[in-house]
């Protein structure tokens, strides 16, 4: 039979780790193929990229969409288990479909995020233009791997965190060309500072930075971006990032835009996912796409 869509894959997924033992990603491929009787030339075809096989790709996002919905954990890279809704989703008898997995209010945020109209992309009849399929496409995957990233970040450790928001500041081109531009403070003694980066190339400033690796559904409020002002004062800066896998609610947003004297940047953890992609921190180019159209200056004018 032909790859089946990623969304038929879900129930198979779940039957091929029902057992509550941590498989690998190989040994669920391998059951899938035996149970779904997908044939080797069928797992070969090879995405129009000829980087991966299409049948390895449509796993892979059946797993996301399980995972997103609390259906399957991920213990280590690469490595699946059910979790209880997973087996309660197997026991219901229903239909494991997309529908399904919206029970799951983590999956409904997850989903959220996607286009309106990305659901199309699994219709057999599309109203889009190719070129439209593709941009939904395009968001589609984004919003998947800000959403991965994300789950990767909340596994660092505090110190790790710390890390990152100072690697990304140096990819985004700040304090480049100098020595020791960017710099994580002990964290024994670090006066609410998490870090420190050159501001430009001949590194004229310094911008503090605190990073907050708190829950995405957290929200950061007045009081926490104050005690940050204040302990901006205590190093006689100007300027500082405040940055945070949670979110900023409308009080501390404000209460940013407000300051005098101080400049304090917040950054929640959609921003920062969108830093990470856009600087290439935590992600590496899988494909590159050229989409051209046809020069009609060149026809008309250059022969």
């Amino acid at each position: 039979m032909a790859v089946p869509k990623f969304f038929e894959f879900f129930e198979g997924f779940l039957r091929a780790i029902e057992d509550g033992r941590i498989h690998t990603a190989k040994e669920v491929r391998h059951r899938l193929s035996l149970d779904m009787q997908i044939s080797e030339k069928d797992r070969a075809e090879m995405l129009p990229s000829g980087k991966q096989s299409k049948f390895e790709n449509r796993v892979a996002w059946a797993r996301t969409y399980l995972d997103k919905a609390g259906l399957v954990e991920t213990p280590s890279r690469g490595k699946y288990r059910i979790t209880d809704a997973g087996k309660k989703a197997l026991a219901s008898g229903k239909e494991i479909n997309i529908k399904y997995l919206e029970k799951s209010e983590k999956f409904r945020a997850f989903h959220k995020t996607l286009t309106p109209n990305a659901s199309n992309l699994v219709d057999e009849e599309k109203d889009e233009s190719p070129a439209e399929i593709l941009d939904i496409a395009f968001q589609q995957i984004t919003a998947t791997l800000a959403s991965q990233l994300m789950d990767e970040v909340m596994k660092l450790s505090s110190a790790q965190f710390e890390k990152l928001v100072v690697n990304l500041l140096l990819n985004m081109g700040y304090g480049n060309g100098i020595t020791e531009a960017g710099m994580v403070t002990q964290q024994s003694n670090d006066g609410g500072i998490d870090g420190i980066i050159k501001e430009d190339q001949l590194g004229f400033s310094n911008i503090y930075i605190q990073a907050k690796q708190w829950a995405t559904d957290q929200t950061a409020g007045k009081p926490e971006i104050q005690k940050f002002v204040g302990a901006l004062q205590g190093q006689q800066a100007q300027k500082g990032l405040f940055i945070t896998t949670a979110k900023f609610s409308s009080g501390a947003l404000q209460y940013a835009d407000n300051l005098l004297g101080t400049k304090v940047v917040l950054v929640d953890g959609l921003t920062l996912t969108k830093l990470m992609i856009k600087h290439n921190v935590g992600v590496s180019v899988e494909h590159i796409y050229e989409v051209k159209k046809v020069d009609n200056d060149f026809f008309s004018e250059g022969l």
